[in-house]
């Protein structure tokens, strides 16, 4: 698998991406969101939870994605190992969350749908995700939702600035995030039919009827539905379904519109230059994905513990 050392998320990150960002961060309202998230909304709790209710990931625990997880970090230069949780959800999902101790959740859910190829694929698109920085202005648009749901019984003093338009906003620049953590996920792979696979899967994939499926059908069906907008109506469709036509909102891209917008990446320059390692960096430095020896790991607990036990007997002096 190639390594991108150095690479700044500027240099995958898509145009929507950024322009849906700066249209989110310039409407009226989001200042105010962004001082009362900060004022009331937390990650320790959401960790507390994480490691009451899943398995984190590590060397003795689903030790094979540990190191695939590692080797994406490695990958795309990520400085500080995110943490990575496995959840008891069939749900087929994942996400990544957090700011200052991003984290990863992944779906048992997905684990049983994938191959290891196709997970490789999706935490390097979580990953993709850290890189950009995507994970506290997601955490703020589900907070955000979330107040806006129970205006007239709490505000949390934003009155009307949770907006319609600025929900509509939130939700535009999460569909166009999910195209630049695609990129991260085709870098990391260097190849486009995993990526394909795991967004065919993730569409209506089937475990006891994998051999039935074909990925070059579902390439054509893609096709097939950017035709669509040969109709005008069509693309007022499109606009409907993505904003609500259905009861909801939808904070990711059909996967069938992902496809193109990756496809069309693929073969461009941009991207060629990237593979030859001409792209924009950063200075942060890059993770040693070495695996832990026994030994370092039992030194490593031994510390841990001496500290707990320090801190108990400071405890114990104070009472």
């Amino acid at each position: 698998m190639p390594t991108y050392p150095g690479i700044s998320s500027e240099a995958f990150r898509h145009p929507l991406d950024s322009q849906a960002e700066q249209a989110l961060r310039s409407l009226p309202g989001f200042d105010l969101i962004a001082r009362k998230f900060v004022e009331f909304v937390y990650e320790r709790p959401q960790f507390v939870y994480l490691m009451g209710n899943s398995i984190e990931v590590g060397p003795r625990q689903y030790s094979t994605i540990y190191q695939i997880f590692r080797e994406c970090v490695r990958d795309l230069d990520i400085s500080g190992e995110p943490g990575l949780f496995i959840a008891q959800d069939a749900q087929v999902n994942s996400y990544a969350l957090g700011q200052e101790h991003p984290y990863i959740v992944v779906n048992t859910g997905l684990l049983e749908l994938l191959n290891e190829s196709e997970l490789r694929t999706v935490l390097a698109h979580e990953l993709g995700h850290i890189k950009c920085g995507h994970t506290i202005l997601i955490q703020m648009a589900m907070w955000a939702m979330s107040a806006a749901s129970v205006i007239g019984e709490l505000t949390f003093g934003l009155g009307n600035f949770v907006s319609q338009a600025l929900i509509y906003a939130f939700f535009e620049w999460r569909r166009k995030a999910e195209l630049s953590a695609d990129r991260a996920a085709l870098l990391v792979m260097d190849d486009l039919n995993p990526v394909m696979s795991s967004m065919m899967k993730l569409s209506g994939g089937s475990n006891k009827y994998a051999h039935e499926c074909s990925l070059q059908e579902f390439i054509q069906q893609s096709e097939k539905y950017q035709a669509l907008d040969d109709d005008g109506l069509n693309q007022v469709y499109k606009f409907l379904l993505y904003n609500g036509a259905q009861g909801m909102m939808l904070s990711h891209p059909f996967p069938v519109e992902r496809l193109h917008y990756l496809r069309s990446w693929a073969v461009s320059e941009e991207y060629q230059q990237i593979r030859k390692g001409n792209y924009q960096r950063t200075p942060d430095g890059s993770v040693d994905v070495t695996p832990e020896t026994p030994e370092h790991e039992a030194e490593k607990l031994r510390k841990e513990i001496e500290k707990l036990q320090a801190e108990i007997n400071k405890m114990r002096k104070s009472d």
